[in-house]
């Protein structure tokens, strides 16, 4: 199955060629059967805009995000390979599954490490320390999102050239130690200068390394998060986490956002269900709005066959979200979210909420309640405001708009003043009970949307279940014994590598096998 945007290929693809003008030289003859449209050596920035393209719009928004946004309950799978994930039938464990990401994932890494090499000391282009600095942390990003989801995987002898056709296995302990040295390196490298400017090759900061570099401390908070169950000093980590957030984003402005989405150029969410029509709302999460009068209830849900209305709880009959794991194989018939329309809604990377939340939560498990509060309350509102961005977009989608239809408003939109009321009367009752589990569940729900989230909600739900918590209680009755707790290798090295081929075996793993720092041994 492939979820990635043709239609950001393509521009990207466009863009780079456009720049590939070759000049005549003195000697013409030399010419003559040189290709010029394959050339065999590029500048790091053309490399890096291919790099950061493919891990937002295939690597973090495709075929990871899409099935874990339905292990993890933010939507429904009903159609389908979804469904089949949904009731688990054949597909969380099947080699296929996740195949195209699983290249994509090797192909952005090999690409980070040629711009890492070229603008290293040795290399052609040295002078370009931020480059180098970017394509570390894209590097760190790429490597933690491809051992996050499959555990211990090839590295140290693969993404090189003239490398093994069959490359070892690593542990996923050693490539988190590489992780962390990416990021380190990149914190140094961005603080340095760039020869060449990046501002037209950058599609989340222009270039900005300022912003990189908060990006980078961001990441180390996140990682270091979800190593907390192998901590050895976790007083110690934590503080780290609060620091490492301390340096990272300031507010809105600061998250690494994708966001050149457009008419043609598609989230890849709203172009999988767009092409598919595999997904619906998930019951377990509009029970859990319900329950909390969260705001997002009157504002996320819509009807298929309701002139395209946007649904409210209180719509009875015609409100019918999908049952977890246990709904019916049917199209258009259940009700869905308005992030599944909400074609030009950017993919986070990493956000703000999501900074915001990291810090609560280390706030919280150090038993410093009160000064996680306002920080809570900020990573809530925060997160209930990039919900309401994905939703204005859907009302506002090109793609239904060129069929002559729109989704009908029926709820005002949320504002900072709701966010506000809802977190002073819903959550802080909650929260001076039980801190930590109330940051978590508030954290679940934000990363409920369009911006690629789900991912690292799964990665949440695992590091919790290692550390013994049950915050957020999932309702599909096969999670009793076929929870994945890892996605399966891809085909293309089940087939191709002994090594591989080996540790996937039959792929029931997924369902017994923690990853490393969720508890497992790889």
């Amino acid at each position: 199955m492939k979820i990635f945007n043709s239609s950001i290929k393509g521009f990207l693809m466009a863009t780079i060629v456009a720049l590939f003008v070759v000049s005549c030289s003195e000697d013409t003859m030399d010419d003559i059967n040189r290709d010029a449209n394959h050339p065999t050596d590029v500048s790091a920035k053309f490399i890096l805009a291919d790099v950061i393209t493919r891990t937002a719009s295939s690597n973090v928004g495709g075929d990871i995000n899409t099935y874990t946004s339905v292990y993890v309950e933010h939507q429904a799978g009903i159609h389908n390979q979804l469904y089949r994930a949904e009731t688990r039938d054949n597909e969380p464990k099947a080699a296929s599954t996740f195949n195209n990401v699983w290249g994509s994932l090797y192909q952005t890494l090999k690409n980070a490490k040629i711009v890492i090499a070229k603008c290293s000391e040795d290399g052609s282009e040295p002078a370009n320390q931020v480059t180098k600095g970017i394509a570390e942390v894209l590097a760190a990003y790429n490597l933690a999102l491809l051992t996050d989801m499959f555990g211990d995987v090839p590295w140290t002898e693969a993404c090189d050239i003239n490398v093994s056709l069959t490359p070892k296995i690593d542990k996923q302990e050693a490539i988190y130690e590489v992780v962390m040295n990416y990021l380190d390196q990149a914190i140094i490298d961005l603080q340095g200068t760039d020869a060449l400017s990046m501002s037209g090759y950058d599609f989340l900061y222009g270039g900005d390394g300022a912003k990189w570099l908060k990006f980078a401390y961001g990441l180390k908070a996140r990682y270091t998060m979800h190593l907390l169950y192998r901590s050895t000093n976790k007083t110690q980590d934590l503080q780290d986490i609060i620091d490492y957030c301390d340096n990272s984003f300031a507010s809105v402005d600061d998250q690494a956002a994708f966001a050149i989405y457009d008419a043609s150029n598609l989230n890849p969410l709203f172009d999988f269900q767009w092409s598919r029509d595999g997904l619906a709302a998930s019951k377990s999460m509009a029970d859990r709005l319900i329950a909390l009068n969260d705001p997002r209830a009157n504002r996320v849900f819509c009807g298929v066959w309701t002139y395209m209305a946007q649904l409210l709880p209180s719509d009875g009959a015609y409100f019918e979200p999908a049952p977890n794991g246990t709904c019916e194989q049917l199209q258009y018939h259940y009700t869905e979210t308005m992030f599944l329309y909400a074609q030009e809604a950017p993919t986070l990377l990493l956000s703000y909420h999501e900074v915001l939340f990291l810090k609560a939560e280390a706030l919280c498990r150090l038993n410093r309640a009160p000064e996680a509060e306002p920080i809570l309350k900020d990573a809530v509102t925060a997160g209930i405001m990039n919900a309401e961005n994905s939703v204005e977009t859907a009302f506002e989608n090109p793609s239904l708009a060129s069929y002559g239809y729109q989704i009908a408003e029926r709820s005002n939109p949320m504002t900072e003043t709701d966010a506000s009321n809802y977190f002073d009367n819903d959550v802080k009752p909650l929260f001076d009970v039980d801190p930590l589990r109330e940051t978590m569940i508030q954290k679940y729900i934000a990363f409920f949307g369009a911006s690629g989230e789900s991912t690292e909600c799964y990665n949440d739900i695992r590091r919790m279940k290692a550390l013994g918590e049950n915050f957020v209680v999932l309702a599909n009755p096969n999670n009793t014994d076929k929870f994945p707790l890892r996605c399966p290798y891809g085909n293309d090295d089940t087939t191709t590598n002994p090594n591989v081929q080996d540790a996937y075996g039959d792929g029931t793993y997924v369902y017994t096998e923690n990853v490393w720092w969720a508890g497992g041994t790889r």
